[in-house]
């Protein structure tokens, strides 16, 4: 039976994981195979599809892995996925993204690159690349300063997604830990950036009309459920145009 997302509840997007088991890229503090995922136990609810003839009815966009990774045993995720029409891919691995039937996003740093460095794909960059994810936490501003640079000039959006720690504290460096708060998101509770925090971020890039953040306003003032965002709707919107179309970014 297939298990609807609470994030992207009411947001006219629908998640799916084609595989099984965990994910081999094996992110720290990855809500999936934390034990925190809402698809617990992974070897009962996997794999997650949701049925076909309602995602064709209402006409969603579908997530393909909300965890787990697409470019993990590809060939199965693109297979499995066809009779999605309207679908993007997610990935953290940079391999050929302009051979993705449809749009992907690209998280440029994950795992140990969080704070250290991101991926830089060549020119051309592939036309179905929807927009580039950025791991952002009060300390790897610079870097994604530089994430922003890079790829906003190449006409490629860059979303923002503000990471939130689960274990302890200690996990933030302690000048950064007046910046977060323990506080609950959509299902756990995280020590997550502060309202004020996200938006000093935020306003290094308020006149870049190619960065956004992951969820329209972030902290304890905000809410990161999809369904307030937007940001996946509209560029998969627009990176199946530009596919159909062969238009320009």
């Amino acid at each position: 039976m297939y298990i609807e997302n609470p994030k992207t509840k009411g947001s006219g997007i629908f998640c799916c994981i084609p595989q099984t088991g965990k994910c081999p890229n094996g992110c720290e503090d990855c809500f999936f195979q934390s034990g925190r995922s809402y698809l617990e136990p992974l070897d009962q609810n996997l794999p997650n599809m949701p049925d076909p003839d309602e995602v064709s009815r209402y006409g969603w966009v579908v997530r393909v892995n909300d965890g787990n990774d697409s470019n993990v045993h590809r060939e199965h995720v693109v297979s499995s996925v066809q009779r999605y029409p309207r679908r993007f891919y997610n990935t953290a691995l940079p391999n050929d993204l302009g051979g993705f039937d449809a749009p992907v996003v690209l998280t440029l740093n994950p795992g140990t690159m969080t704070d250290e460095s991101f991926h830089k794909l060549d020119d051309p960059i592939p036309p179905n690349l929807m927009f580039v994810r950025f791991r952002t936490n009060t300390w790897n501003v610079i870097l994604a300063g530089d994430a922003v640079d890079y790829y906003t000039v190449r006409g490629v959006p860059v979303v923002l997604t503000f990471m939130a720690y689960f274990k302890t504290a200690s996990d933030i460096p302690e000048p950064e830990r007046i910046g977060y708060v323990f506080r609950k998101r959509t299902l756990n509770s995280y020590h997550a950036i502060t309202t004020e925090a996200w938006q000093e971020v935020m306003d290094a890039h308020r006149l870049n009309k190619l960065v956004h953040s992951c969820g329209r306003v972030e902290g304890e003032l905000g809410d990161t459920k999809c369904r307030y965002c937007g940001n996946c709707l509209r560029e998969w919107h627009v990176a199946t145009e530009r596919m159909r179309t062969g238009g320009q970014r």
